[in-house]
């Protein structure tokens, strides 16, 4: 603990933790039985599944231009453009 004084002259105990190291991260648990075959029913009926990316998801959201699609210089000065 550390002894502070403040402007009345009243000492006060404060407390001040010593740093620590990293927490360890928590074991891993396997999936229950009745987890693990739900993901399998969902896996083969074409579902997405938790923690994997969406196939149809990611070909929609992927961009739809192609590089060297659209010119990137301007219009040459006076061309009427």
């Amino acid at each position: 603990m550390t002894l502070t004084s403040s402007a009345t002259g009243r000492r006060r105990r404060l407390f001040v933790p010593a740093p620590g190291g990293p927490v360890p991260p928590a074991p891993q648990q396997p999936d229950p039985p009745i987890y693990r075959e739900l993901m399998r029913t969902w896996a083969d009926r074409g579902r997405t599944l938790p923690g994997r990316d969406d196939p149809e998801w990611v070909r929609l959201a992927a961009p739809q231009v192609v590089r060297g699609q659209f010119s990137g210089s301007r219009d040459p000065l006076g061309d009427g453009r």
